[in-house]
This record gives C-alpha cells, structure tokens and sequence, in this order.
C-alpha cells in the first residue's frame, strides 16, 4: 500500500475509488467497508484509496479548546493503523493533516478541491453517520447530489453487528476501557496489538530483575491501559509469552526518562538466546494484549515492586497455561468426533 501526506503527491494514481474515516482500530465494521471498496474499485479499474486524518479532529478541537479531556481515547497509533489498512488489501491511502485550513473549508470546496480535483474520486463510500465540511455541515444527501452533478458513483454502508453489538471505535473503546479482551477481539476480528520500535529506558527492569521492552508514544492516550498477560512478534520464529504495563508508571518517579508520558513495557517470559542482553533495542515488535490482569497500581518501594511484578509473572504464566490446556481439550474433542464420523 502506498502512503501519501496529502493528496497533491507525486505518484497519487489520478482517479481512486475512495472512503473517508478515522479508521481508529480498523474494526470488523471497517474491515466489511473496505471489502466492498476494493469490489467497487475493481469493477471500475481503479485503485481502492483510504482518506485518514492525523490528528483526530477531536483531538483538534480538544487541543484549540483547551480541553484536552474532550479528546478521544486512541485505539491504534497511526502505525498500527497503516498496517490494519495495508493488511485489508488497500491500494492507497491519503492520510491528511487535521488542521485550521481542513477543519474551517466547506463542504463545497471539500467536494471540489479534495475529491473531485485532488484525487478524481469515481466512487466515494461513506458510513451511515458521515458528516463533513465546516461546522460538520456536509451530509450524504449533500455528497450524494454533487456525485450526480460532477460524475462520481455515491454509497452509504449502515452498521455492522456481531453477535447483536453493533461495532464501532467507540464500543472497542469501552471494551478496552473495561479490560474486556475477549470482546475486543470479537469486534476487531483479531487480538488487540501495539507494534513500535523497542526504544532504550531508565533499565530499571534489569535493576529489579524483569528487563524489559519499551515501546513509547508521544502524546498518545490509549483507551487500553494496565497490566496485560501479552505474546510478543518480531523477536523469534513463535510469538514469545510476556507481560506488559500499558500506562504511566505510577510508581516511578514522573521526572524520570519516560517524563510521565504512556509506556508499553514488555517482560517475556521466555527469552530467545541468541538474541543476547542487548539484541532487542531497535527493533520492531508487535505486543498482543491478551487478558488484563489488573489496573496500574502504585508501590511504595522497589522492593514491593519487585513482589507484584513476579505475581503478575506468574498469574500470566497460570493464564497461558490455562488457554493451551483449553486448546488441547477442544483438539481432543474435535479428533473424537472424526474419528467416530
């Protein structure tokens, strides 16, 4: 998938077929949507293309309110959602920066400059809450009769549901909200996962006797957070067994290095050896966030620390080991039933 910053970029294919979104998570509802994108792009000869936005807008308005409680929690960072959208076989994607000119430019102009001049969108696909344009004043109806005006195919695509819940980013936002890891999956149609580059720390972990993998984020706030029984890619041929604090910290000091900000850090339970003490740093893992265990707690020592991480080691350990003996029972029972068939 080619990524372009803006949609007046050399090599941006001159006629798309396009749908427009935030795309946070890149749920079974987008998944659906993007399927009949790409149908509709073949049918017509052209390159499916996905239009994104970064910042959020409400991160936008949050930030020139001052407000930045009114922001939303993040599912995936910008990476993961590239990856999401790659993964799903898009062509293109435009990922265009949310700012004063966008957010205050009319429908109109929208219609014109971005679709129709920018990117010569044929097919435009638009969920049943698109809203657009200033003031959020632009609607289907809108989109629909300048489609029929100036030559591109319209379509609107209504909720999806799984198991009667209608998937949304904000239904995966409260799941994770909640730990409910189970259900996240089910919307998502995989394991929630946080990929970056393993970046150097305060090598406390050491120290206490848990090295661990940091990934860190700027300026990000996750709708996940706690401690997580996890499975890390990218460092060995099998995805390796861990455990992951997704937050803050409380208990270290906030003028530490991570300076307060939102830190992925990974203990594996296993470490490959031929990757030696060092061999992690730089490289890009993908961390699954399996089950919570609990929320972020506070210790008032190291050495207290020290006593929660090794529980939190083993109630992963406990859990892994309590999900292989669930899948070597259902094994057995599917073996059973074809041998008796």
């Amino acid at each position: 998938m080619k990524v372009f910053r803006g949609y007046r970029q050399p090599g941006l294919a001159a006629e798309c077929a396009l749908t427009i979104g935030n795309f946070d998570g890149v749920h079974r509802g987008h998944q659906a949507m993007l399927a009949l994108l790409k149908n509709e792009a073949q049918h017509r000869g052209v390159p499916s293309c996905v239009m994104t936005f970064e910042p959020h807008p409400r991160d936008y308005f949050a930030a020139l309110a001052r407000k930045p409680e009114l922001a939303p929690a993040r599912i995936a960072t910008l990476r993961d959602k590239l990856t999401e959208l790659n993964r799903c076989g898009i062509d293109q994607c435009v990922v265009l920066p949310f700012d004063a000119r966008l957010s205050g430019q009319s429908p109109d102009a929208f219609i014109n400059e971005v679709l129709v001049d920018g990117l010569g969108a044929r097919y435009v696909l638009v969920g049943d809450d698109f809203r657009f344009g200033s003031k959020r004043a632009g609607d289907y109806a809108m989109l629909d009769a300048a489609g029929g005006r100036l030559g591109f195919d319209v379509a609107r695509m209504n909720s999806y549901e799984v198991h009667g819940m209608r998937v949304s980013s904000s239904a995966v936002r409260e799941a994770l909200g909640k730990g409910e890891m189970d259900k996240v999956a089910a919307l998502l149609g995989r394991p929630y996962s946080i990929s970056g580059h393993v970046v150097h720390g305060r090598k406390l972990g050491r120290t206490l006797g848990f090295r661990t993998l940091n990934l860190r984020f700027s300026h990000w706030n996750p709708a996940a957070s706690g401690i997580f029984a996890v499975q890390v890619h990218g460092l060995a041929s099998k995805p390796l067994p861990g455990v992951a604090n997704l937050g803050i910290r409380p208990s270290i000091d906030p003028d530490d290095v991570n300076g307060g900000r939102v830190l992925l850090e990974t203990y594996c339970l296993e470490w490959p050896a031929s990757l030696g003490a060092e061999g992690a740093y730089g490289k890009i893992i993908r961390v699954e966030l399996l089950h919570k265990l609990h929320d972020e707690l506070k210790y008032d020592s190291l050495e207290s620390l020290t006593t929660g991480i090794a529980k939190d080691c083993d109630d992963a350990r406990a859990f892994f080991a309590q999900a292989q003996a669930s899948l070597m029972h259902t094994e057995t029972s599917r073996q059973t039933t074809r041998d008796r068939s």
